[in-house]
């Protein structure tokens, strides 16, 4: 290959399987429910991140507010792989007010020196998954809790870790967004579609990845509605530490960039054997959010509270939940 093919993208076979494969990367993403709201449309050098409005919980996320964030941290999975690849791509994120499905817009601009950082990230995108354990006893690491507000921080969003007695005040907001979600026979059976034998495959949450019975925690897990076949011990979360990411504005750009902060977080806990279990519950219910907003002194808008806590380097973990197939959420326009 010649310089000028490694400084311009004129190659569109080149282009095209670096665009694939960053799709293909993102499709790795976590998302609510493990909806994966996302589809992708690739032309020429450009890949465009678009909302997919038939995954979106329309009874727990009406907004579309979790299921953004789920696209922002499948855009962060997509410029990482890009950056791997060596490749460089300039990101345009709401590009279109008047279409509100297209959330981001990727173009390849030439070749680039390949990035280190993200050749790590890039082999633990598939590593990472969701384990509702109880967490081990032993304390989370500094230096790691360091790093993770470090990622976090570049990504244009914050990290409050919440103290013992706003814990508590999670523990009670959590138990409230729950009872409430499960007083509506629409919420109960949007959430059964998406956990049960009948969800859609290569989506939803399998019995595999729901705890066998509940946890011995002070915020409640999520309650699917049944139990599963995910073993756990009977330990405590007395060690985890509970994060909320915020920002400074409660709108779908600021949503897509909270994605994007997740990924870049949830990546570098990873990395440091340190798990991450989202709540989104206290989220997904007004009153409850206001609470977390609170919590905050009202300074920004809460996204998402994260269970961080340390895993056994040798535990393999919670079975990951499957994924839809690249050729399902990328268009070849």
């Amino acid at each position: 290959m010649d310089i000028d093919a490694l400084t311009h993208p004129t190659d569109p076979q080149l282009a095209t399987h670096a665009l694939t494969e960053a799709a293909a990367a993102a499709g790795y993403a976590p998302s609510i429910h493990n909806t994966q709201p996302w589809w992708w449309r690739l032309t020429g050098n450009t890949l465009e991140l678009r909302l997919s409005p038939t995954r979106i919980l329309q009874v727990t996320d009406p907004d579309g507010r979790l299921a953004t964030i789920s696209c922002g941290v499948a855009l962060h999975h997509a410029r990482i792989a890009l950056s791997a690849q060596g490749w460089h791509a300039t990101v345009t994120r709401m590009p279109d007010r008047t279409d509100s499905e297209l959330l981001a817009r990727l173009h390849l601009d030439g070749r680039a020196p390949v990035d280190p950082a993200s050749v790590v990230h890039l082999r633990t995108i598939p590593l990472r998954h969701t384990d509702r354990r109880p967490v081990t006893s032993t304390p989370v690491d500094p230096a790691g809790l360091a790093a993770i507000t470090a990622a976090v921080e570049t990504q244009d969003t914050h990290l409050h870790t919440l103290r013992p007695d706003q814990v508590l005040e999670l523990a009670a907001a959590t138990e409230h967004a729950q009872r409430s979600e499960a007083a509506d026979p629409a919420w109960q059976a949007e959430l059964a579609y998406w956990t049960g034998p009948a969800r859609p495959a290569g989506t939803g949450i399998p019995d595999a990845a729901i705890p066998q019975r509940a946890t011995r925690t002070t915020v409640p897990s999520r309650d699917f509605g049944h139990h599963g076949d995910l073993p756990v011990s009977a330990g405590h979360d007395r060690m985890a530490v509970f994060v909320m990411l915020y920002g400074t504005a409660d709108e779908p750009l600021a949503w897509l960039r909270a994605g994007e902060t997740l990924s870049a977080g949830w990546l570098t806990a990873t990395e440091h054997d340190i798990s991450v279990v989202p709540h989104s519950a206290p989220i997904e219910v007004i009153a409850t959010r206001q609470a977390m907003r609170a919590m905050i002194a009202s300074i920004g808008y809460p996204y998402l509270v994260l269970r961080l806590g340390s895993t056994d380097p040798a535990d393999t973990g919670a079975a990951h939940t499957t994924r839809l197939p690249t050729e399902q959420i990328i268009d070849h326009a």
